[in-house]
């Protein structure tokens, strides 16, 4: 396989597409698309989030301490890239977008009703890097729409038609699955490893 090397450059792809929610302390609500967003641990539940210092939303992070990362569908596809390329600092995006807001549990930044999945997140820390600054914070309550949740209490995120972001261009997540965790390595059930190794009968003539 044949290769062209560039220059280094944050070229992982795709990276998953959420709209942050955050809010001052004069009660202000801004809204922001990012892609820049990852697991950092288990426990606690953690993630990391690079954002820019001259977006409206890192004043807004910076003063509160905590933020809200909603999961979009992909029927939102435009107000996610509207609140990504449009300013809070001149115009309202939530209210321009018709989102419907809801208070978290445990932080003062709101929810997005319309998001079937948003995730209450505490600041830890904030590095700077460079062009970004990396904010890490503690997910400290998860909110999961009823419908994704099945009667033996699994979550199919594969019903929440998610999206990603691909150097530059949106795409939905397939609902199908390639594979599950550990597959490769599962130990075959007897009964369905016997049935295979059964000898084939012969058709009749």
């Amino acid at each position: 396989m044949t290769k062209t090397i560039f220059k280094g450059s944050a070229m992982l792809n795709p990276v998953p597409v959420v709209l942050i929610t955050s809010k001052n302390k004069e009660g202000k609500v801004n809204v922001f698309t990012v892609g820049w967003i990852g697991t950092a641990c288990t426990k606690p539940p953690m993630i990391t989030v690079a954002i820019r210092p001259e977006r409206l939303s890192f004043e807004y992070i910076k003063e509160s301490g905590d933020f809200v990362v909603n999961l979009p569908n992909s029927t939102m596809v435009r107000e996610v890239d509207y609140c990504g390329v449009r300013s809070g600092k001149q115009i309202d995006k939530i209210a321009e977008m018709n989102f419907t807001t809801e208070d978290s549990k445990d932080v003062v930044a709101p929810l997005i009703s319309e998001c079937s999945i948003a995730l209450e997140c505490k600041v830890k820390s904030i590095t700077p890097l460079g062009t970004h600054h990396l904010f890490l914070a503690e997910i400290v309550n998860t909110h999961v729409d009823n419908s994704l949740i099945d009667a033996k209490g699994k979550i199919h995120f594969e019903k929440a038609d998610l999206i990603t972001y691909s150097h530059g261009e949106y795409f939905s997540v397939n609902s199908k699955a390639l594979g599950k965790f550990g597959y490769s390595v599962q130990k075959k059930n007897n009964n369905t490893a016997q049935k295979n190794n059964r000898p084939k009968r012969k058709k009749k003539a």
